[in-house]
């Protein structure tokens, strides 16, 4: 008799069991979240800086010197006043593109009084012994070359090849407004279909900028990144290498000295749609 009844509440217990489980509500399986960048996209590093340096792609962190947090274009963000910058040890494997996008915000009231040199937004250290330590940079010029908070004199290095946003005796190339204090989207964008550099402004390329502005012509139109070495954003790269400018005998590079937010890095030269899109809605 004990068996039997040991039976039927073995029985009565299944039987509560499986119409509990049926009564559970699971999502069809097209509803569960999707990874905007699954592993292996084209963001290979992007740091939202709020509050925190944490690279968001890899879950990796960076090595703050003299940075703060404070509101940003979205969140927070970094604060690289009083020389302040991150070290991180790579982009991950963004040295493994061939064409490329690099966007973030900047917020600098003005540029540093004439003869303070330049800043450094970011800056990619090199293995290889080039005399600015770095393969890819954005410097901005300091007040005496100059740079105005409605004109912005700045620098875009890659593999050796300048890419000047200056004004010259023919043309004014700067970029507008950039140091006004307000926050502004920066973008740089290279195809290696076209071996081009294109370079945007709040979501837009500046209509000063002559034809054939963007051309890459060094190393045969192809990227050379198998020297990246690291990456410092808010000063330049030579961080990452352990050194700082008096060390290699640079002293003029300077750090930001403003706040940086939402640094990306895609493997991929992303249309000018998606430069908007990013600019739009504050990413």
């Amino acid at each position: 008799m004990k068996i039997i009844i040991r039976n039927i509440a073995l029985l009565f217990s299944i039987g509560l069991f499986m119409n509990s489980c049926q009564k559970m509500e699971q999502p069809p399986l097209g509803d569960y979240p999707k990874d905007a960048n699954p592993p292996g996209g084209p963001l290979k590093f992007f740091i939202a800086l709020d509050g925190t340096n944490v690279d968001s792609t890899k879950a990796n962190f960076g090595t703050n010197t003299n940075v703060t947090y404070v509101d940003g274009v979205s969140g927070q963000a970094m604060n690289a006043d009083a020389d302040g910058h991150i070290v991180y040890p790579s982009g991950n494997d963004f040295n493994t593109s061939t064409s490329f996008t690099i966007a973030f915000w900047i917020k600098k009231d003005g540029p540093n009084k004439a003869g303070g040199g330049t800043t450094f937004a970011f800056g990619f250290a090199t293995s290889k012994d080039i005399w600015t330590a770095q393969d890819i940079f954005l410097e901005f010029e300091d007040a005496g070359n100059p740079s105005s908070k409605d004109s912005a004199a700045a620098k875009f290095y890659l593999n050796d090849q300048w890419f000047e946003f200056i004004k010259a005796s023919d043309i004014d190339k700067r970029m507008p407004h950039v140091l006004d204090g307000n926050w502004h989207h920066l973008a740089f964008v290279f195809d290696s279909a076209s071996s081009t550099l294109t370079p945007y402004v709040d979501g837009a390329t500046p209509t000063n900028l002559p034809d054939g502005f963007g051309k890459f012509n060094n190393n045969g139109g192809k990227l050379d990144f198998s020297s990246l070495a690291g990456l410092v954003v808010g000063g330049p790269g030579m961080y990452a290498l352990g050194k700082t400018p008096e060390d290699i005998g640079q002293t003029w590079m300077g750090n930001f000295n403003g706040a940086i937010d939402q640094f990306r890095l895609y493997s991929e030269a992303l249309s000018a749609a998606d430069i908007k899109s990013l600019y739009d809605n504050k990413e």
